[in-house]
């Protein structure tokens, strides 16, 4: 499983559109403060691919995966929503025949993210930018569109019915800070 092609003039205009739109979603989940890493992942995949998760099941699976799994400093937590959205589309309808794809996404996904970022360990990923909060955030905001972009295009080739299926679907609105914070503060208080 190769998550970019090799060469960019084959690739479909329209699947490279998808990706991203995909990858700029869960940017925006993200640095809107609606959504945690893992959380942005997962839900724009979801949304965008037509997963059949509401957004509460999306978020509910995928928060405990925020923060580095719950702040232990470990996996980060856009490669495990990489991971989780990549499951929910590789075992598509029948998961127990394609146990062995999911657990090569996974590796895929886990080995392309080392390569484009140095490690996947939150610990060693944000060490440079611990104590600076605002590049701590752009960081985690950068890894959270490049892991919905890697996992978007892995699965993608994988299933290329999605992107049919998804072509000419708008994704949710994008929001700024302030919108974004009061989409979140709706949804607490509902």
């Amino acid at each position: 499983m190769q998550i970019l092609p090799t060469d960019f003039s084959r690739m479909d205009p329209e699947v490279e559109s998808l990706v991203i739109r995909l990858k700029d979603h869960a940017r925006n989940l993200y640095e809107t403060r609606q959504l945690l890493c893992s959380e942005a992942v997962l839900v724009a995949l979801n949304q965008g691919l037509s997963g059949g998760l509401t957004e509460d099941q999306a978020v509910t699976m995928a928060a405990p995966f925020c923060v580095a799994m719950g702040d232990s400093g470990c996996l980060c937590g856009a490669l495990s929503g990489a991971v989780l959205a990549a499951g929910l589309f590789m075992g598509n309808d029948r998961p127990y025949s394609h146990r062995k794809e999911m657990r090569e996404s996974g590796l895929t996904l886990h080995n392309a993210f080392r390569a484009a970022h140095g490690a996947t360990c939150c610990r060693v990923l944000s060490k440079s930018v611990r104590h600076d909060k605002k590049a701590h955030f752009n960081q985690c905001a950068e890894f959270t569109a490049n892991a919905a972009e890697m996992a978007a295009r892995l699965i993608l080739e994988n299933r290329p019915d999605l992107a049919r299926a998804a072509a000419g679907q708008p994704l949710p609105v994008h929001h700024g800070k302030i919108g974004g914070l009061l989409k979140k503060l709706f949804k607490r208080l509902s």
